[in-house]
């Protein structure tokens, strides 16, 4: 069965997007089946996977409104992971279930025909706790933090616990923060630093030791419809993103073969 997984902060800017197709790009080098959602009306991930968002014939919403199967609207991309896209479409999607009975579990029960196919499923949420993202919170095993050491990233980080809070007592007792990542590192900043430590003394283990630095080649690859680790392989995010990916097959129930 697959480790289903979000990648989720309800501030925007923090490498939400990055973090998950370089994620999914990293794991598939490491030989693991990897299907990456994206649950995000912009497309940035679908668009950062070399899939153009405007041409898809079909994507999650689809599958949300039931109008195929979850099967028939996962693509290949060729980066190494398959990927269930998303459009501008998918904004219009949360007006049309509303009403629905059961609309907060319809990706969890779309994902029950695919997840013993896939050794990961990382789902890209949006950055605001729409009933998409909840449909993501209730369908996922846990959650993956990626946020900037910065003050107001701290203040957001609250509002985001809580939130898992809430989404685990109401819909989903399994879920939980299984990692949080500093994404645009930069230790010469003393900010930087002493927000650094304050994550640690808080979150501890689930603290990933793996930090992603600023790097030009990883904000350049997106443009390029590239994962940076098939953009430019030998660059510091390139590295790190792969490091992160060792060590979440480490730290959770992924098969290590």
């Amino acid at each position: 069965m697959a480790q289903i997984i979000a990648i989720a902060n309800q501030k925007g800017g923090v490498g939400k997007t990055t973090t998950a197709v370089n994620l999914a790009a990293s794991l598939a080098v490491l030989k693991k089946k990897v299907l990456l959602i994206d649950m995000d009306p912009q497309g940035n991930a679908t668009m950062g996977s070399g899939v153009q968002k405007n041409d898809l014939l079909y994507s999650v919403t689809d599958v949300l409104l039931g109008e195929v199967a979850i099967e028939t609207a996962i693509i290949k991309a060729e980066v190494g992971y398959k990927v269930l896209a998303a459009n501008r479409e998918l904004a219009g999607v949360e007006l049309a279930i509303a009403e629905q009975e059961g609309r907060e579990f319809i990706l969890k029960n779309a994902l029950k025909s695919i997840e013993d196919t896939f050794d990961v499923i990382i789902v890209d949420c949006a950055p605001s706790l729409s009933l998409i993202t909840v449909n993501a919170m209730a369908a996922v095993h846990g959650v993956i933090i990626p946020m900037q050491c910065e003050y107001y990233a701290l203040e957001g980080l609250a509002d985001l616990t809580q939130t898992i809070d809430r989404i685990q007592q109401a819909l989903n007792p399994n879920l939980e923060i299984v990692g949080v990542l500093r994404t645009m590192y930069d230790a010469r900043n003393a900010l930087t630093r002493d927000v650094s430590a304050e994550l640690e003394q808080y979150f501890g283990s689930k603290l990933y030791a793996t930090v992603i630095p600023r790097n030009v080649r990883l904000a350049e690859a997106p443009a390029h419809g590239l994962p940076v680790i098939y953009f430019e392989k030998s660059s510091k995010g390139a590295v790190a993103y792969l490091n992160l990916a060792a060590e979440f097959v480490k730290k959770s129930k992924v098969k290590k073969g």
